[in-house]
């Protein structure tokens, strides 16, 4: 229901305009104008101008422009040269327009008059090109050439554009699309024009390149500094793009955006192209009734236009009836298109070198297709003289692919109403027809490849020019900036000299910085691995040590409190001694990793017992360790493991010689395992194992960064029911 209603909206709107269009068209004149410098008086060419209800010209190289208004219509006159001027048409009489600022150049002054001049003969070229452009196409070519010579070596890019962009329109008139498309590409790169986009997207969409062409005009849906009229095309081209992709439902959208835009400025050309691809569309997704209410209003607004408009608008909407199938309604409304095209004065078909551009709507097509439209309907008699009258016009004006549909149909007609020899006859002229189309065609096609290779060699020549042009604006730029550099020899030179002494300045700063940097990098690590190596010493173990001579003394055992404090200020002294090491030999290390065990062994008698052995083929001073490297992972299997366990347990330190360089230290007890003891572990014992054994990992990291993986460690369960503790260290020797 809301669809509908906007619709019904839509239309009203639209009808709306169309009444305020009729009551206008009796006002409508055609003005000329002219567009100049307000300094110096000097016409401007290429100045789009347009008004609010879509009329729309470009200045030519005299600045002159002709555009369809009204009294009252307001102009916008815009060039990308100068800020965009106004003006309101008060009267039927010549306008002069003034702009200011066109030929202020670089430096504040006005433009060189030979520039000016030579702007103004370029542009009177391509005017001339355009001209020619559907009746001679060989000279339209060949003003193109001289426009492009005229440039010289290093001629103005946007010249350079406009005349490339207009080779690709002349290509794009005679469906040569490719070569249209590589002109338009060519154009855009020596400068952007949304006219020169727009060009590229219809010729993609000509090309069947859908998807290129949606991609253009999606990106010119964002471009700012577009007229009303070019927005609308952009709409409408991007519209025919997505039907193109089969993209029914965008096609749409963008297709009432479109209509939308040509309404609110009156553009009633397009209000009539866009509702009739909006009949398309729905007619394409099957929804006839919504299709007819659109093609409904193309005829309302078509019949407000130009007669042969109002004939192919009436044509495509008999088409339709055709699919439907409602052959009365397509028969009168193809007579009124017969009406209305016999009042129209007939032009003569334009002709290049025998390729002929000739409009597909004339009367020999009409006739034969109410001809057709009167067969589908069994009424053969009626069919007849339309027939007939198809295929005298066809012959009068050449038309051989009409008269051939036209006579074999007429043959058939008289096959199936039983006039035998009337169908032989008419049978007999279908195959006259044919032969001289056939020898027609066949000189068709030699002309066309022909003219061909006549345009593929006038597109090489015109190439190697703007090939040539581009070759010696290279040398040109490439001459100046040796000049240029010739002239800054001297102070380049030295620059060169202070930025040697600046270097080599900066470089004994940087390796300076650096050695610093390294020094006091190998300061923080050995800070660290102190730090590491104290924080071993477990104060926990430090106290109990001192409560163990304390109990030695207090039981009179003098002897075992100096052995036990013997051995423990031994194991301190070693401890200090070493922390300044980075690596001590591992003969020392297993001295004081003994100690340390019989300390606590002295401790837990009962708990543990001990053994360390070392393979006798390892050559002990040949290797290096870290001081108190292993102590951590003793401590934990004595007081995590073994101290926990209800039977004595064993303690087992291994040394075997895995090669020549390489020996595997094995620390492994039989306590009560990782997981258990982790469940009898206080929170502040979990947070002090994990601290020490987090420092041990980030000491073997640095060691292993600043002597190349010198060690590794592993840790695993003994047992399978994870009971006891394995500590595997590979150890390297340097």
């Amino acid at each position: 229901m809301p669809r509908t209603k906007y619709f019904l909206a839509l239309l009203l709107f639209s009808f709306t305009v169309v009444t305020s269009q009729v009551k206008q068209r009796e006002g409508t004149f055609e003005l000329k104008g002219s567009v100049v410098g307000k300094e110096n008086n000097t016409p401007l060419s290429g100045v789009n101008v347009s008004n609010q209800k879509g009329s729309y010209a470009t200045t030519n190289g005299l600045g002159e422009f002709r555009i369809n208004v009204v009294v009252g219509d307001r102009l916008q006159i815009e060039s990308p040269y100068f800020q965009t001027v106004y003006y309101t048409i008060k009267n039927q009489e010549d306008i002069k327009v003034l702009v200011e600022g066109y030929e202020v150049n670089k430096k504040g002054g006005l433009e060189d008059r030979d520039d000016l001049s030579s702007k103004i003969s370029h542009q009177m070229l391509l005017d001339s090109a355009l001209h020619y452009k559907k009746s001679n196409i060989e000279k339209s070519l060949d003003f193109i050439t001289k426009s492009i010579l005229q440039l010289g070596n290093r001629g103005d890019k946007g010249q350079m554009s406009a005349s490339l962009s207009t080779l690709g329109e002349i290509y794009h008139y005679h469906k040569q699309y490719d070569l249209a498309i590589a002109n338009y590409l060519d154009a855009l790169r020596n400068k952007k024009s949304v006219k020169t986009e727009i060009l590229l997207g219809k010729a993609y969409l000509m090309n069947k390149e859908y998807k290129k062409a949606e991609v253009i005009f999606t990106s010119l849906t964002k471009e700012g500094g577009t007229v009303p009229y070019q927005k609308v095309e952009i709409y409408e081209s991007l519209g025919d793009a997505n039907m193109g992709l089969g993209k029914n439902k965008e096609a749409l959208a963008n297709y009432n955006l479109g209509l939308e835009l040509a309404m609110q400025h009156l553009i009633t050309p397009k209000m009539t192209d866009l509702n009739s691809k909006i009949g398309n569309a729905y007619a394409q997704d099957n929804k006839m009734d919504r299709a007819a209410e659109f093609y409904d209003s193309s005829l309302e607004l078509a019949s407000k236009q130009a007669p042969q408009r109002a004939v192919q608008e009436k044509e495509k909407v008999a088409d339709f009836y055709n699919q439907k199938s409602q052959f009365s309604a397509e028969i009168a409304l193809r007579k009124k298109s017969l009406d209305e095209l016999n009042k129209i004065p007939k032009s003569k078909p334009s002709k290049n070198r025998g390729i002929t551009t000739s409009d597909t709507i004339t009367t020999q097509r009409i006739n034969y297709k109410i001809a057709n439209a009167y067969i589908a309907q069994d009424k053969l008699t009626e069919a007849i003289p339309y027939l007939e009258q198809s295929i005298k016009e066809a012959d009068a004006d050449d038309d051989l692919v009409v008269q051939k549909d036209a006579t074999r149909k007429l043959s058939e007609v008289y096959k199936y109403k039983g006039e035998y020899s009337k169908a032989l006859e008419t049978y007999q002229q279908y195959v006259s027809v044919v032969d001289t189309l056939y020898v027609r065609k066949e000189q068709e096609i030699s002309r066309a490849a022909r003219f061909n290779r006549e345009i593929a060699a006038k597109q090489s020549r015109i190439s190697g020019l703007e090939q040539e042009r581009e070759l010696s604006q290279s040398k040109y730029d490439l001459a100046l900036t040796e000049q240029e550099l010739i002239a800054e020899n001297n102070k380049r030179q030295t620059w060169v000299i202070y930025s040697l002494v600046f270097g080599l300045l900066l470089m004994g700063l940087v390796v300076f910085f650096f050695y610093r940097s390294n020094k006091q990098q190998k300061l923080a690590n050995n800070l660290l691995a102190l730090k590491s190596l104290r924080s071993q010493m477990n104060p926990h173990f430090i106290f109990n040590a001192l409560n163990s001579v304390n109990n030695y003394i207090a039981k009179s055992d003098e002897r075992a409190a100096n052995r036990f404090l013997s051995d423990f200020s031994m194991l301190m002294r070693s401890v200090l001694e070493n922390s300044e090491e980075d690596f001590i030999p591992l003969s020392k290390e297993l001295d004081l990793l003994e100690l340390y065990v019989k300390l606590e062994h002295s401790r837990f008698p009962d708990k543990f017992e001990y053994h360390l052995f070392v393979d006798e083929k390892i050559e002990i001073d040949k290797f290096q360790i870290p001081p108190m490297l292993l102590q951590p992972y003793i401590e934990n299997a004595i007081w995590h493991g073994l101290r926990y366990k209800e039977e004595k347990g064993f303690l087992k330190i291994e040394l075997q010689l895995k090669d020549e360089n390489e020996i595997l230290i094995t620390i492994s007890d039989d306590g009560i395992g990782r997981k258990k003891s982790g469940e009898l572990k206080t929170s502040n014992q979990k947070k002090q194992q994990s601290k020490g054994m987090g420092n041990i990992k980030k000491r073997i990291a640095i060691l292993n960064d600043m002597y190349k993986d010198r060690i590794t460690v592993s840790i695993a369960d003994l047992f399978e029911d994870e009971t006891g503790t394995r500590v595997e260290m590979t150890l390297k020797r340097e």
